[in-house]
């Protein structure tokens, strides 16, 4: 079990996720996603913009949401519309800044608030292990795509293996990972988190 806890771990996750993004190309944002980035109940592929937009609408609820404070407080259309304007690497960077003060500014007794989702009420420290996980995977799959490295740092890499590992069975059983891919035996931390999280080592 890692020493890091859910704080460290978000933003590592985050500022990998932000690193990725800032490499986009001018001509990539509009450039249709792999298969495997289609919605579950939809057929329509999205384009990298698409993506990073749902990542961006994500992230600027983030220093609500560890505040404490419901939807209906904040207004649940504040963040709709486009987050990323004109200048979208930017505009992403913003949002992940914001969203990594916030959340490395909590205390310890902090992590026990109560988080309210749309898809109901967690503490901290739960909805922080939600959502690191689809930020981390989401920071290799997407450079993938763009044809960039990945650059997850060995302590994410730890932070990740200690969230995903114990519940990794129970989350492909109902599709949120895909089938395990096997790796040698003397594969690295990184390739061993990628073959749990149902991704092939590059």
């Amino acid at each position: 079990m890692t020493d890091l806890d859910e704080r460290t771990v978000f933003v590592l996750a985050d500022r990998a996720l932000g690193r990725v993004v800032a490499q986009v190309r001018d001509e990539q944002w509009e450039m249709p996603m792999p298969p495997d980035f289609v919605r579950r109940g939809s057929d329509r592929v999205p384009t990298l913009r698409e993506i990073v937009a749902y990542h961006a609408y994500d992230d600027a609820w983030v220093p609500d949401m560890v505040a404490g404070r419901t939807m209906d407080e904040v207004g649940r259309d504040r963040f709709d519309g486009d987050l990323l304007g004109d200048d979208p690497r930017r505009s992403f960077g913003a949002l992940v800044d914001r969203a990594c003060d916030a959340v490395a500014a909590l205390h310890d007794h902090d992590l026990d608030r109560t988080v309210h989702c749309s898809y109901g009420d967690f503490t901290a420290r739960e909805y922080l292990g939600q959502v690191t996980m689809f930020r981390g995977l989401r920071a290799h799959d997407l450079a993938r795509v763009i044809g960039v490295e990945p650059d997850l740092e060995p302590a994410l890499v730890e932070g990740l293996w200690a969230e995903i590992e114990p519940h990794a069975e129970d989350w492909r059983s109902i599709g949120v990972l895909p089938p395990r891919v096997d790796v040698p035996d003397d594969a690295s931390p990184l390739d061993r988190l990628l073959g749990l999280a149902g991704r092939h080592p590059q």
